[in-house]
């Protein structure tokens, strides 16, 4: 039934449906706005949902793919081009959106954390219609992200996220919130340059297709993730080696590098990180649920899916150089995490250590790492979203998120201090939750080719254990201080998020093949293509 329907576009667009609807509503109907907000940020996680019933992994996302062209611009001839025989020739900017094993659950991811971020709104004290206009155009940015193939297209939606997180954090944040966010827009405004600087090589040497028409032939540039693909993975596809037009390999390196740098930024790798500490700092939690469980992971998606599919050959090259970045990132992030006195700072190198093991999980060049990667960004979506919501709660109450000033909290919010100890435990991988999950996946998948950076990675997950716990139990355990005393536990409305999160953990912690199983396939071509590479 849903391939009958662009579900693809309704799930992307319902968001911003929401935004204007949110836009037109009366300022003073608090309520009435913050209802609407919620319902059109469930709508597409309920279409999230359905279409993941309906995917089936064999067939791939065919089934659902859209596409429209928005514009055809026809191009002057050009020295160089005329050796594949064409008479015209046609810049395109197509509408195309897709879903795939890869893609699938990273849209599910970002229907869950958004309806909980929407509920975790509650704590948002001013400009409600703004807010909520904005947050609902944000999430047709992600959504868009994750479900379009066209590189032009991806780039739309990716810069539509950096608009609304911008005002998100500089008007609902903490003190220092234009700080972070006119760093946040710096840092990621400079990635989107790198990204758009590798997507123009990449339309302009291999987005191109021939078409046969009643006048000659016409070759036609866009950005089409399938066509990239196709001519990308077909050695005979290049015009030839003198055309304008050819993608040698110094533009392959030069597209895989500044690839590498547009979504290291995003992820962060190290040293691009500076910024997203100061965003976790000073963002509002609900915001910080939505930059901590999504927006990060759009940088390792970016990797997987432009990176590593469409210049496989880089990657293979790139691996021990990306191995060894990605352990930096966990023990780096690892042993400053267990340095800090503000919980908020804590999560964020806490953050920095997991973005590793995805690192880890793309290097490894295999079906086991590629699914680690997904299943840890995933995985630390919801953990990360968690622990921010939780951050969230305890700041409304007491007013405070240091650890040194916390203490004795089981006594005074036991429902909240448990499930700050669970979000805990599968951040540091306890087995059972989703955390384990993903860590082991990514680190199986490195095992054969770098044990030895598989040893040193480990030892990253041994400190995981020294912050968190240090983290946990200071906070929740030992004297009460007297302020605290009379603070209450969270209400219906933050518990319900709270025992959701907390629910999708454990499930992928003890059915990961609700997970595994959608991507099961979804790697087989650029499995092959490296194996080709190999054999070469």
């Amino acid at each position: 039934m849903l391939e009958d329907i662009p579900v693809l576009s309704i799930l992307t667009f319902l968001p911003l449906l929401g935004t204007l609807i949110t836009l037109l509503l009366p300022q003073s109907r608090v309520r009435f706005i913050r209802g609407t907000a919620i319902a059109f940020t469930f709508l597409p996680l309920l279409l999230a949902i359905a279409l993941y019933v309906s995917y089936e992994p064999i067939v791939g996302g065919g089934a659902f793919a859209e596409k429209l062209t928005w514009l055809s611009i026809p191009l002057n001839t050009e020295a160089g081009l005329a050796d594949k025989g064409a008479t015209s020739y046609r810049l395109l900017f197509d509408y195309r959106m897709g879903v795939d094993g890869l893609s699938l659950p990273l849209v599910l991811l970002t229907g869950a954390v958004a309806s909980m971020a929407s509920l975790a709104s509650v704590y948002i004290r001013k400009r409600w219609k703004l807010y909520y206009a904005l947050f609902l155009l944000l999430q047709t940015g992600m959504y868009g992200v994750f479900l379009a193939r066209d590189l032009t297209l991806f780039f739309i939606f990716f810069e539509l996220t950096l608009i609304p997180m911008f005002f998100l954090i500089g008007i609902w944040g903490y003190f220092g919130r234009e700080q972070a966010a006119n760093r946040f827009l710096v840092y990621n405004g400079l990635g989107s340059a790198f990204m758009l600087l590798a997507f123009l090589i990449l339309i302009a040497t291999a987005g191109f297709s021939a078409t046969e028409t009643a006048s000659g032939t016409t070759l036609s540039f866009s950005g089409s993730y399938e066509v990239l693909l196709a001519n990308l993975a077909d050695p005979n596809a290049a015009v030839n080696q003198d055309s304008i037009m050819y993608l040698s390999d110094n533009l392959k390196w030069t597209a895989f590098i500044l690839l590498v740098i547009a979504f290291g930024i995003k992820l962060p790798i190290f040293p691009f990180h500076t910024w997203m500490l100061k965003v976790h700092a000073e963002a509002a939690p609900p915001v910080v649920m939505i930059h901590s469980g999504i927006l990060l992971k759009m940088g390792a998606y970016g990797l997987l899916r432009f990176g590593a599919f469409l210049l496989p050959g880089q990657l293979q090259s790139w691996a021990p150089v990306l191995a060894t970045l990605g352990v930096i990132n966990i023990v780096y992030g690892a042993i400053l995490a267990c340095a800090q006195k503000e919980f908020k700072l804590v999560l964020a190198y806490s953050s920095i250590s997991h973005m590793g093991i995805v690192l880890l999980g793309i290097a490894s060049l295999n079906e086991a790492g590629f699914e680690g990667a997904v299943f840890q960004s995933v995985s630390h979506g919801l953990i990360s979203a968690l622990l921010f919501l939780i951050v969230g709660s305890l700041h409304e109450r007491a007013e405070t998120t240091r650890i040194d000033e916390l203490g004795g909290l089981a006594s005074v919010v036991p429902f909240t201090s448990g499930i700050l100890l669970t979000a805990g435990l599968a951040s540091l991988g306890l087995p059972g939750l989703s955390g384990f999950v993903g860590e082991f996946l990514s680190f199986l998948g490195l095992f054969d080719s770098y044990p030895w950076l598989v040893a040193v990675g480990v030892l990253g997950l041994l400190f995981a254990a020294v912050y968190v716990l240090r983290s946990v139990l200071s906070m929740t355990y030992g004297p009460l201080p007297d302020r605290f005393a009379a603070i209450r536990d969270v209400r219906f409305v933050e518990a319900l998020p709270m025992i959701a999160l907390t629910a999708l953990i454990v499930l992928l912690g003890v059915y990961p093949a609700l997970m595994t199983d959608m991507m099961s396939h979804s790697f087989d071509g650029l499995l092959k293509l490296l194996q080709s590479k190999v054999g070469g």
